[in-house]
């Protein structure tokens, strides 16, 4: 008898992708940016008095003067022309738009700055679930047989990488019994069990009997071990009673 078993795995994971990007800057760029906002700071405080003055530009730092000429985004103050989209400079007033490392993007760019999922390649948005090395929407992270969703539940892969749940991975590729052809696998809720192999041949155990009276063998009990004649697998009562039909044949064809 041997034993067959398969742990799955659960080698994956998951987190949310921050809507703030970025590497931590120095302390010269923390310091360079403490100044440009007290410059801000202080020439507001300057011009307040001014009806006209809507406050200093973040971007370009000049005075924004006149009703609808400037915009506030990002706790700061912006012309309009200056509060464009970090990478394709389409102006966002108005527009949606995420920031990230302080810098604002429009959609189009903020979604080409996000990981896709590896299935249906659209951006991963929320929370990402990576396995294998590759990431993945949670629903969309499936068994390739049953398209179960096995986000938080065990799986295992085979030899190419496929992603399988644990039943449908025992199903293809465990062993198959020679007597119901049906895979040799564990129990639900169990993860091994014995498969008994003969004359080449693998056998669940309640499946290992002898062809011709069906009694359940095993190598444990007493008196129920396999006793093989001409690749038929038998017990010995029945072993010895085919060796006694042959011999009698033979004893009668002399």
């Amino acid at each position: 008898m041997s034993g067959y078993s398969s742990t799955g795995s659960s080698l994956y994971s998951s987190y949310y992708p921050g809507r703030t990007l970025g590497k931590p800057g120095g302390r010269q760029r923390q310091e360079a940016e403490v100044d440009h906002l007290t410059d801000l700071l202080v020439q507001s405080m300057e011009n307040s008095g001014d009806p006209d003055f809507f406050g200093m530009c973040y971007k370009c730092g000049e005075k924004v003067l006149g009703e609808g000429s400037g915009c506030t985004a990002m706790d700061q103050v912006y012309h309009i022309k200056c509060f464009t989209c970090f990478v394709c400079v389409k102006e966002l007033r108005g527009k949606p738009f995420f920031a990230m490392d302080g810098k604002p993007y429009c959609e189009e760019d903020y979604l080409n700055t996000l990981e896709k999922c590896c299935v249906c390649e659209k951006p991963i948005l929320d929370r990402i679930l990576r396995a294998t090395g590759k990431p993945y929407h949670p629903a969309c992270f499936t068994c390739v047989m049953c398209g179960k969703c096995l986000d938080g539940i065990p799986f295992t892969v085979d030899a190419t990488n496929q992603i399988h749940c644990i039943d449908d991975f025992h199903k293809k590729f465990a062993p198959r019994c020679c007597v119901c052809s049906q895979p040799i696998m564990p129990e639900p809720g169990k993860e091994e069990t014995v498969r008994v192999v003969a004359l080449d041949r693998s056998f669940h155990i309640n499946c290992y009997r002898c062809e011709d009276c069906g009694l359940l063998l095993s190598s444990e009990a007493e008196g129920r071990g396999c006793y093989p004649l001409d690749d038929h697998i038998l017990c010995r009562a029945c072993n010895a009673r085919r060796v006694q039909t042959l011999t009698s044949r033979m004893v009668s064809e002399l």
